[in-house]
């Protein structure tokens, strides 16, 4: 499914995610609200990190389409809180599912997508960002209590993906969908 694009207020920044559905992704959205206040989170994984494209939109889907060729469904297991210290950035970590999200990545980073990020591609779920550097200890442990609190299911499964825009006021729109049940296998 592909929206009709309004141009008003968006920016060349676009980036390949999958939501995460239930329970979980609700817990993990209502995590980044208590870490991170004035955030509108939507759980989720990256795929291709946020990038400038070239291209027109339909290009880029089809782009998309043509790499995902070969990639079915598959679960991502969470395994804790971790931080990238360089960044400062507060995320869960995963397991399995890493080389698959790895794999992906390196196959959609072509063409209009390629970008050169200024990290290796590390899948992960962002929990917090932009934070007060003195405030991050206080955080970090803040939500690996929250993390060992929950009941909540630690895995997810990754099988529709979302092409997403940013704009103006850094809020992103989802532009297309692609669903992993339907795309070829590669045999």
């Amino acid at each position: 499914m592909i929206c009709d694009p309004i141009d008003k207020d968006r920016i060349n920044l676009f980036a390949l995610v999958s939501y995460i559905p239930g329970a979980l992704g609700e817990f993990l959205d209502l995590l980044r609200e208590e870490l991170v206040t004035k955030c509108k989170p939507h759980a989720h994984v990256t795929i291709l990190p946020p990038r400038p494209v070239t291209g027109d939109l339909p290009t880029n889907c089809r782009t998309i389409e043509d790499q995902l060729d070969g990639f079915g469904p598959f679960k991502v297991d969470l395994t804790g809180v971790q931080i990238f210290e360089k960044s400062n950035v507060i995320y869960a970590a995963l397991d399995q599912g890493w080389a698959k999200l790895v794999a992906m990545h390196a196959a959609l980073d072509v063409e209009g997508l390629r970008f050169k990020e200024n990290f290796p591609y590390h899948p992960h779920v962002t929990l917090a960002q932009d934070l007060d550097p003195a405030t991050v200890p206080e955080f970090l442990e803040l939500a690996k209590r929250r993390w060992q609190e929950s009941a909540h299911a630690r895995s997810f499964p990754v099988d529709t993906l979302t092409f997403v825009q940013n704009t103006a006021e850094n809020s992103w729109i989802d532009l297309a969908e692609f669903n992993l049940a339907a795309v070829r296998v590669r045999r």
